[in-house]
């Protein structure tokens, strides 16, 4: 009797070691909430593969997602033939007469070598030319051939049945300006009424580190809502529309993007997206919150997919908090704006919104600029 409690005694110490000596092995120098196999790998424990499956399972933290798009612009094309304007240089020869015409070429020689300016009429800020017996022209707002018989009508007085030829020496009344990421950006002359198509094209091509989705045509201070990102990459021709004098074509670089952050925060504006990324609560976590008084469940997110095409988002951020959803990545351009207290509608949201983007106004990405901004004002 003595010799069996004696052995179940010593199998039961025995026992008690082992769990002893297995628990040290395997917890003992590990970092917090991992195990370590015996391949030395790191895995989840059992709490965090909870948490992922439920993330898996409920997916997407986004409550709501709305597609919106600018209407396109809609233009009749412009005259096939060039319109002349200030700065236009004309060679005008009447009959062969020298002292009626205004043609020709002189030679000068300057620091970068030898130039052929034209000494032809150049056409003024009025749209006016000084030409010989005639005096003061208007000719601005013509064709080549309206201004041909315009002068054809006054020279009669002089010469009989005059024969009148007009021809452009020198373009420089329909600029384009090509910026940003061109491999040849400057200024350029339209000679002929061109297209977006054939205005990109004269800057030879852009880098590498061109942005396309943030591409923009801006006309008279506005951006027009046309798709460059589309027409380059789908070839979407609806997108390829007439550019007219003084457009300004404009692709940024994909460097330096940022997201914005209003709303419940004490210094809302631009943060930064480093080369790994950053997801919605990186970004909330980098301002400042309020003290008081915010929703994490509804937080609104302005996401420019082009010029002319972005996403309403409504994000509940809690539930990625509790480990419900995944991480939401955030892209460059992105408005994110978190509510004071319970919101209403997207206008309600939008109203609140529009003061900071006003601020921020020229940095903020094509599409909210038109859709938002040409509204508001």
């Amino acid at each position: 009797m003595r010799v069996k409690i004696i052995i179940l005694i010593s199998i039961i110490l025995l026992t008690i070691t082992s769990f002893l000596l297995t628990g040290c092995a395997r917890y003992r120098d590990l970092v917090a909430g991992t195990v370590k196999e015996i391949t030395g790998q790191d895995v989840m424990t059992p709490l965090q593969k909870a948490k992922q499956r439920r993330a898996q399972k409920t997916g997407t933290p986004v409550v709501e997602q709305e597609t919106v798009k600018v209407p396109p612009l809609d233009e009749p094309p412009p005259p096939a033939d060039y319109i002349v304007g200030p700065n236009d240089v004309l060679f005008i020869n009447v009959s062969g007469k020298p002292e009626f015409s205004s043609l020709g070429s002189t030679t000068t020689t300057t620091a970068l070598g030898t130039v052929h300016p034209p000494t032809g009429s150049r056409v003024d800020g009025s749209g006016n030319i000084q030409f010989p017996f005639l005096g003061t022209v208007q000719v601005g707002g013509m064709t080549l051939l309206q201004i041909q018989n315009h002068l054809r009508e006054l020279l009669s007085k002089y010469i009989k049945e005059p024969w009148v030829v007009v021809e452009v020496g020198d373009y420089r009344s329909h600029p384009l300006y090509l910026l940003g990421q061109f491999r040849n950006s400057g200024t350029f002359y339209m000679d002929r009424p061109i297209n977006l198509l054939q205005g990109i094209a004269l800057g030879n091509g852009y880098d590498p580190t061109a942005d396309l989705s943030a591409a923009r045509l801006i006309r008279d201070k506005k951006v027009v809502p046309v798709d460059i990102y589309t027409l380059l990459t789908k070839g979407d021709q609806s997108q390829n529309v007439w550019l007219k004098p003084g457009d300004a074509i404009y692709i940024p670089d994909n460097k330096n993007q940022q997201v914005f952050v209003f709303g419940a925060v004490k210094k809302g504006g631009p943060v930064p997206i480093p080369a790994a990324g950053l997801n919605l609560a990186q970004a909330i976590a980098s301002v400042e919150l309020r003290d008081i008084g915010h929703d994490f469940r509804y937080i609104r997110i302005i996401r420019s997919l082009s010029t002319t095409r972005g996403e309403l988002m409504v994000v509940d951020l809690d539930k990625i908090l509790r480990g419900e959803a995944l991480p939401l990545a955030l892209k460059g351009g992105d408005i994110v704006y978190i509510p004071k207290g319970s919101l209403g509608t997207w206008n309600d949201a939008i109203n609140e919104i529009l003061p900071s983007l006003q601020i921020f106004s020229t940095i903020l990405q094509p599409f909210v600029q038109i859709k938002y901004l040409k509204e508001g004002n």
